[in-house]
């Protein structure tokens, strides 16, 4: 039993007549009864009883119909889904991003404008450091991967860069640089820092670790922490001060006041955006394309 024989049976069933659904077919009346009558042979039931002027459906009949109509609207729901699939408008897209990345507006920008034309795309996200961000794409773990650093083993993988971004110092508010408007990394080099590190060591601390060498001194650590956000709480302590992108000043957290970095060197960090080079799944590159467009 093929899906054409149930289609041609509920023609038939729905016209109450051969002729009339041979016609809405586009086919001959004869090869249409040949086939309704193998179909009645197939099943080992009558379908329809013949009348001079049309066909009813038999008891048989009506039960087959129910189920006939069910299957065929069931292939056709999957070959919509196939069809909405292969556009990318339907699928799962999991995207990580290191601890700094989702503060950024336009990590959000990029989610909230994708889900507006594709709503029917789900996402699924995860936080973790760069080195297992990159381990997850190429275990199709993730999709994507918004991080703070480059690639040291890009094998499989390609990085776009999306934009740099200006840091800030973090200070505790009583602190007797915090009534400064801008400040200079040099101005910050008797400071204890507090400084958050990931365990293969790249993203922002190397970044942070870099400007001071190039502004003429190596700064005191007095802490790491494991997550960006605790170095703040460590900073409203009073404990150091940290740098942070400047995406981070708009998390008000008491005791907490953000300075801009001006002068040189400059102190930027980049956004970037990790993928698998081969990606095939239309939902997932729709939506890096959505991301390099959009303005940074």
């Amino acid at each position: 039993m093929e899906l054409r024989h149930l289609r041609y049976f509920v023609a038939v069933a729905h016209e109450g007549h051969i002729t009339r659904a041979a016609e809405k077919l586009h086919m001959q009346q004869p090869p249409l009864s040949q086939q309704i009558r193998a179909l009645e042979s197939e099943i080992d039931a009558a379908l329809f009883v013949r009348h001079p002027r049309g066909v009813a459906l038999t008891d048989a009949g009506r039960s087959f119909l129910v189920d006939a109509e069910a299957v065929l609207a069931a292939v056709d729901r999957a070959a919509a889904r196939a069809r909405r699939t292969a556009r990318g408008e339907t699928g799962r897209i999991a995207v990580g991003f290191t601890t700094s990345a989702p503060f950024h507006p336009l990590v959000a920008r990029a989610i909230r404008e994708f889900r507006l034309t594709r709503p029917d795309v789900s996402f699924v996200l995860e936080e973790s450091s760069s080195g297992d961000l990159l381990g997850g794409l190429r275990e199709e773990r993730l999709d994507v991967a918004f991080i703070r650093s480059g690639l040291v083993d890009p094998e499989g993988l390609t990085v776009h860069a999306l934009l740099q971004e200006d840091m800030a110092a973090a200070l505790p508010s009583r602190h007797k640089l915090a009534h400064r408007r801008d400040l200079t990394l040099k101005d910050l080099a008797n400071e204890t820092f507090i400084l958050y590190r990931r365990p293969d060591g790249r993203g922002l601390y190397d970044v942070i670790i870099a400007a001071c060498a190039q502004a003429g001194f190596s700064p005191h650590v007095g802490q790491e922490a494991p997550r960006i956000v605790s170095t703040l709480n460590l900073v409203a302590a009073g404990l150091g001060i940290t740098i942070v992108p400047a995406s981070l000043s708009r998390l008000p957290l008491e005791g907490v006041t953000y300075r801009m970095l001006k002068g040189r060197p400059a102190l930027k960090v980049p956004l970037n955006l990790a993928c698998r080079r081969d990606e095939r799944s239309a939902a997932t590159l729709a939506f890096i394309n959505l991301v390099r467009r959009l303005p940074s």
